[in-house]
């Protein structure tokens, strides 16, 4: 599979390499990922390791280069297995690594290098560390998370008779979560897929309008022909008592888009914060409430907003809570420092 996302951190200290191991463990979406790590000796990566290790429910690791490889248990994705193929010849190194490959849970490889290319099939994580000045460099490409072309977007756009106002808003959200990922790639030391991040905000609202009565319109609605409405009481139809977040997820499975419907899944007002399990759900359910229209603004502003739509200004106990929510994952997503709008404005600086 060609690369499909990637992303880049420079990590300062052994503790942004524990703290970008894991990070990895919340960006992980097909438990039979293999994860293929290289750097020279000393480059951080068992550092590494212990962070992911550590955010799967694993207290440590034990390095694997004498035992070849050592196995783990974790909550959330079952037994993975850590491999350390530096001591092989390349055809010991994918013997060892085809006798896994019936595991079907998670695999990290170090020293991928012996394998000569060989790697295996499925989905595939690629890591690579090396020096940078005083501290290194870590690349990550991802391909393990199938995402849409910009082009199928667009097409469903047509296809569903998005509203333009929606359109708009769909766009101003994904603007957001792009400087959201880059502020935490740089500010952070936090892994995220920026493309898998930008496509779930282009395509959030995507059945937006779902959610309305059918016998209201959208704001645009003067602009609606009677074939727009046609499409739409369609769509109404075939995905009855769903929720837009539900059918739109449902939408993007049917195209062969799992891991992205899961992120997109989840971003809603009325769903269980809990099920926010990784960086790119948590930050598409954040950037949504911090966009007003298209306008990039605080959660504070945006809280006052859906107060005055939707409650004339009124104190709402559930306002009370989403509210909470979303600032609980502000600070989870954002220890060092809230980002602003000013400093969105200038280019995150």
């Amino acid at each position: 599979m060609s690369i499909i996302d990637s992303c880049s951190l420079c990590i300062p200290d052994a503790a942004s390499m524990r703290k970008a191991g894991a990070s990895l463990a919340r960006s992980l979406y097909d438990r039979s990922t293999t994860i293929l790590l290289s750097g020279e000796l000393g480059a951080g990566k068992t550092t590494f390791l212990s962070g992911f290790a550590e955010a799967l429910g694993q207290p440590g690791t034990t390095s694997p280069t004498y035992a070849l490889e050592q196995r783990y248990h974790s909550k959330k994705f079952g037994e993975w297995i850590h491999m350390d193929l530096y001591r092989l010849r390349p055809d010991q190194a994918r013997e060892l690594v085809a006798a896994s490959h019936e595991h079907g849970g998670l695999r990290c490889i170090e020293w991928p290098e012996r394998l000569e290319g060989q790697v295996p099939e499925g989905p595939i994580i690629e890591i690579t560390i090396s020096e940078e000045g005083t501290g290194r460099r870590m690349a990550i490409e991802f391909r393990d998370l199938p995402l849409p072309e910009q082009g199928d977007i667009e097409t469903w756009r047509r296809e569903t008779r998005l509203p333009a106002h929606i359109v708009r808003h769909c766009e101003g959200v994904a603007a957001a979560a792009v400087f959201l990922t880059k502020w935490l790639l740089e500010k952070e030391n936090s892994i995220t897929r920026p493309q898998a991040v930008q496509r779930a905000a282009q395509v959030h609202d995507l059945l937006r309008f779902l959610d309305f009565r059918p016998d209201a319109s959208p704001s645009d609605a003067e602009e609606a022909t009677a074939d727009d409405r046609d499409v739409w009481d369609r769509l109404r139809q075939r995905y009855h008592g769903q929720s837009h977040e539900a059918a739109c997820a449902s939408f993007l499975r049917e195209r062969g888009y799992e891991g992205l419907a899961s992120i997109v899944a989840v971003h809603g007002l009325h769903v269980d914060p809990a099920l926010r399990d990784t960086t790119e759900k948590l930050l598409l359910a954040y950037a949504d409430k911090r966009v007003i229209g298209e306008r990039f603004t605080s959660v504070e502003e945006r809280f006052s907003e859906f107060r005055e739509r939707y409650g004339k200004g009124h104190a709402d106990p559930r306002s009370a809570a989403w509210f909470d929510d979303t600032k609980q994952a502000e600070r989870l997503l954002f220890p060092r420092g809230i980002p602003s709008e000013d400093q969105k404005r200038h280019g995150g600086n």
